[in-house]
């Protein structure tokens, strides 16, 4: 089991090479086998067991330096996941098709996103941080045959995401826009909403969208919480007048885990 001193140490050391990572993004792929190692490495970390009790142990000795560290991973991580998918697209479209292992997990994630809540032809889906690589919005277009709309604030993912579903998803029905959430024109239609794990304020979109979509719509909010949280934002208290939550899905060997929700 590996001591509480060799756990801190790894988070810092983890941080320091994400902050190294994101600085050698060039708009080119160069660094990115680089980039996927680590990436690969750091999502076996977080869902290794032996992990946890080294986590348990810090959170009670040192809470407050435990969030700080946490806040900061998070940050960086999710920044490097951002840019490894910009990595993806750009491989992609000069031929290479290469799945690093973190791609693998979360397209195995995908199959069982809403639980009993399926899917079907005549979903319209909503997908916030669609990012760079729309796995999401290509894997439910292809085998549900549901209009899916991803968005994203970062211009040069939708850019690449265009690119990517042109190239993997040709006659799919499949939206990428570079919008905030509630700007959104069909919000009223839409069944399903899918929130990714590295959108920091996804609970305060949550909220915003309340009013604004129909009241069967069904929430699939993917987060990280304890050791997970290192790699994912966590879960949080919603409003129990709006929002309910219907179920959880946990998931040990992946990335993130799932909380659903409906309208209370």
């Amino acid at each position: 089991m590996i001591t509480l001193a060799n756990f801190q140490q790894q988070l810092h050391e983890y941080l320091e090479k994400f902050e190294f990572m994101a600085e050698k993004y060039d708009q080119t792929a160069r660094h990115s086998l680089e980039l996927e190692l680590l990436i690969d490495d750091y999502s076996r970390f977080i869902t290794n067991v032996d992990n946890e009790e080294a986590w348990r142990q810090l959170e009670r000795q040192n809470p407050w330096q435990l969030d700080a560290v946490a806040a900061e991973l998070r940050a960086k991580s999710a920044l490097c996941v951002a840019i490894m998918e910009k990595y993806r697209a750009l491989k992609l479209l000069h031929g290479e098709r290469e799945i690093a292992h973190y791609f693998r997990n979360i397209e195995a994630c995908i199959e069982k996103e809403f639980g009993s809540f399926h899917i079907t032809s005549d979903a319209k889906v909503l997908l916030v941080g669609s990012g760079s690589f729309p796995m999401t919005p290509l894997l439910i277009a292809k085998r549900t045959g549901a209009e899916v709309i991803g968005i994203d604030i970062d211009e040069e993912a939708i850019s690449l995401g265009l690119r990517v579903v042109e190239k993997l998803g040709a006659g799919l029905n499949i939206r990428l826009e570079q919008t905030s959430a509630e700007d959104l024109d069909v919000l009223k239609d839409i069944t399903h909403i899918i929130f990714s794990s590295t959108v920091a304020a996804k609970y305060d979109i949550l909220d915003q969208l309340y009013i604004l979509t129909s009241d069967q719509v069904v929430v699939a909010m993917r987060y990280g919480n304890q050791l997970k949280s290192l790699f994912n934002y966590p879960m949080k208290e919603c409003d129990r007048r709006k929002w309910k939550l219907v179920d959880h899905i946990l998931r040990p060997d992946d990335v993130f885990d799932i909380a659903l929700y409906t309208k209370a």
